[in-house]
């Protein structure tokens, strides 16, 4: 299998005769699996000095993680979810992982968003998953509640767009944490996934998509913008700012989203479970719910599918400008 040549990769070249000692096999077998994990889209650069990853992979000893989140990371090849991954990563004995652990896939055969959605890996992506919390036995987190899971998908909002907008990229909100660019081209989604007992929940994985050197035909990505980010910076300052906000009460939380928004002030069109509701965003509920004023009046959305009614770009006035947090 490829993967097991993936560990030993860094960015300094080794030789083939090197990297075969290690795994034992011969050169022309690294070789072979070397070749095999570039056609995963591992950026394995081969030359006479040997076999490296490119500057910037964001593999284990190439992210400049800044704290807890992603301490304990994983770069893959190829996998059938990022989200699964970490969850099996969690049930590992004799060390599952820790609270903060990451996953990062070159490749998803079946990655998934949100509502059942496919979630795609194409090339010039980064996608990746952090558990939350752990074992809440052995955690110094407490179990997370019904109440925190609301706020949680809208905390991960603000950390993203806080890090893109820190990165130099002008982006905001739409309910409940796509990322879009000020003209409303995506630039990254969020999926939460939570294992419940009861009123609480035992853990938490969070998945994250993000467009960073190529894009889906009218999708946007990081490096129209910032042309020289890599994906391993981008996600330490995810990272980072994941663990920041996701540690913020509810109030600052939402706070920030709303200062991030572009959907707030606008009309929408939300296909829910009650059917299709149309009206103008006004504000989220404590719980983090979009609040929508119909002609039947105000109506509060959950769960849902929300579309942007107009083109952001061409309501007059130029584009919000989101500051740095």
């Amino acid at each position: 299998m490829p993967e097991r040549l993936l560990p030993l990769l860094t960015v300094q070249p080794q030789s083939g005769d090197q990297l075969g000692a290690r795994l034992g096999v011969n050169r022309v077998t690294v070789n072979t699996l070397a070749r095999r994990l570039q056609e995963h889209g591992v950026p394995v650069q081969i030359s006479r000095a040997g076999y490296a990853l490119a500057p910037g992979t964001p593999a284990p000893g190439l992210v400049a993680v800044r704290g807890e989140f992603g301490r304990a990371l994983r770069y893959c090849a190829a996998v059938t979810s990022t989200q699964d991954e970490v969850r099996a990563w969690a049930e590992q004995e004799p060390q599952p992982a820790p609270h903060g652990a990451v996953v990062v896939a070159e490749r998803q055969t079946a990655g998934r968003g949100r509502r059942g959605r496919a979630w795609t890996t194409p090339h010039g992506h980064l996608a990746f998953s952090v558990l939350l919390r752990g074992e809440s036995e052995e955690s110094d987190f407490p179990p997370l509640s019904l109440s925190d899971l609301a706020v949680m998908p809208l905390a991960a909002g603000v950390a993203l767009q806080a890090a893109c907008t820190a990165l130099g990229t002008a982006c905001g909100l739409k309910w409940p944490n796509d990322l879009l660019t000020p003209d409303g081209r995506k630039l990254a989604g969020i999926l939460l996934e939570a294992e419940l007992r009861g009123e609480e929940a035992r853990r938490a994985v969070l998945g994250i998509g993000l467009n960073i050197s190529a894009a889906p035909e009218g999708a946007a990505h990081l490096r129209a913008v910032t042309p020289p980010l890599t994906r391993a910076a981008v996600l330490a300052e995810v990272l980072a700012a994941l663990e920041h906000w996701l540690t913020q009460p509810a109030p600052a939380v939402l706070s920030a989203w709303r200062a991030a928004s572009l959907t707030l002030g606008r009309p929408v069109r939300v296909q829910g479970a009650r059917g299709v509701i149309e009206g103008m965003a006004r504000d989220l509920d404590a719980q983090g719910n979009l609040l929508v004023d119909t002609a039947a009046g105000l109506q509060t959305v959950g769960t849902g599918e929300v579309q942007l009614v107009g083109a952001l770009a061409q309501e007059g006035g130029p584009p919000p400008a989101f500051p740095a947090r």
